[in-house]
């Protein structure tokens, strides 16, 4: 064979190998989107408050434990974090921003909860199932999961079992208040604050009003970034008045259900003597952080004048970008749900590093 033809041959190897490649990721992606959506449109048939999102999260996390190799494009999943942010965004309005004076007392209050949570969820981990001490602080973590899995690998936490822990707590979180909320009679408001679909001229303002604030976030490592600066975008033009509509309903119910799938995808190739092992670890301290939460909002509900529902939604422990979902799909204030949990966020962030630190030294790890 002449070095011609070999030349030849192995660009289109790789491209037929490229090719190949391209047809697995879009079959998985389709399988994981399929699920998702037949567990959203199911579970929401029963009259579920936040059905579409909880459908899809326990189906398709079903179906990823049982070993189908699930997953979804990042390129897909940003893009679905850009269209709920603008939905967010789309609830604020001049009315909603009246509340912000009683913000800082219930902050305080978040901060002093988030702090008490840590220490007893890590304390639980430490001494009811022998975690050490790195491990049981990122795995009590209530939020802030892409900072607590970056040290946790820089310092040689056990990783595994901190992702599946954490994901726990989110899959309980996003399926557990829509029912809670149900059980107690909480019931949605007819037709809610969710807005008619925005013209085509709102939405050439808002698309790149959303976009560019988002891609920004995500450049300087703002954890949800891309969430969060669509949601500021479109908060500052609805919230201003400049705007009055929002996206339309089937592309929402779309990026809803695609977000579900993207957290219940997390545990595709999960080992499942691995996750046995380790659900009592997740549900125990769910059990305990939920229960000093609750503590938590029974305050906060003594001393600022909100609907309780959105305290909830505020104080859960954790999944910053999967409560602002909820915020939105409960037609809760998505003021007040995001400044507590930007606000939990960024407490994290500042304090988690500091903690691991200390840890370190105490214990002697590098």
């Amino acid at each position: 064979m002449s070095d011609a033809t070999r030349s030849g041959a192995a660009p289109r190897a790789t491209k037929t190998y490229a090719g190949l490649l391209d047809r697995v990721i879009l079959r998985r992606t389709a399988e994981a989107l399929a699920i998702g959506a037949a567990g959203g449109v199911a579970l929401n048939a029963t009259g579920m408050p936040a059905g579409l999102i909880s459908g899809s999260v326990v189906a398709v996390a079903i179906a990823a434990i049982a070993g189908r190799p699930l997953a979804v494009p990042v390129l897909l999943a940003r893009t679905v974090f850009v269209l709920v942010g603008i939905a967010l965004g789309a609830i604020v309005s001049p009315e909603t921003l009246h509340g912000l004076t009683a913000y800082p007392l219930s902050m305080a209050i978040l901060a002093t909860s988030t702090f008490c949570m840590i220490a007893a969820t890590s304390f639980y981990l430490r001494k009811v199932h022998r975690w050490d001490p790195l491990s049981a602080l990122f795995g009590a973590s209530p939020g802030a999961l892409a900072q607590a899995m970056a040290m946790s690998a820089e310092v040689g936490a056990d990783l595994r079992a901190i992702v599946i822990v954490q994901t726990i707590r989110v899959v309980m979180l996003t399926v557990g208040i829509p029912a809670g909320l149900a059980l107690v009679g909480f019931e949605l408001p007819p037709g809610g604050p969710v807005r008619a679909a925005a013209s085509l001229f709102d939405l050439a303002i808002l698309l790149p009003a959303a976009l560019i604030p988002a891609f920004l976030l995500y450049r300087v490592g703002f954890q949800g970034g891309w969430l969060f600066g669509a949601m500021l975008g479109s908060g500052v033009l609805h919230g201003g008045g400049f705007i009055h509509g929002t996206l339309p309903w089937w592309i929402y119910d779309a990026a809803v259900i695609v977000l579900g799938t993207v957290t219940g995808a997390r545990f595709a190739n999960t080992n499942p003597r691995l996750l046995v092992r380790l659900i009592g670890a997740g549900l125990g301290s769910f059990a305990v952080s939920g229960a000093i939460a609750v503590v938590f909002m029974a305050m906060v509900a003594a001393v600022v004048s909100v609907q309780p529902a959105n305290i909830v939604i505020a104080f859960a422990p954790g999944a910053q970008d999967t409560m602002m979902v909820l915020a939105l799909a409960l037609h809760m204030d998505p003021v007040f749900v995001a400044a507590h949990q930007i606000a939990r966020y960024l407490l994290l962030s500042l304090s988690i590093p500091i903690m691991a630190g200390r840890i370190q030294r105490r214990t002697g790890l590098p």
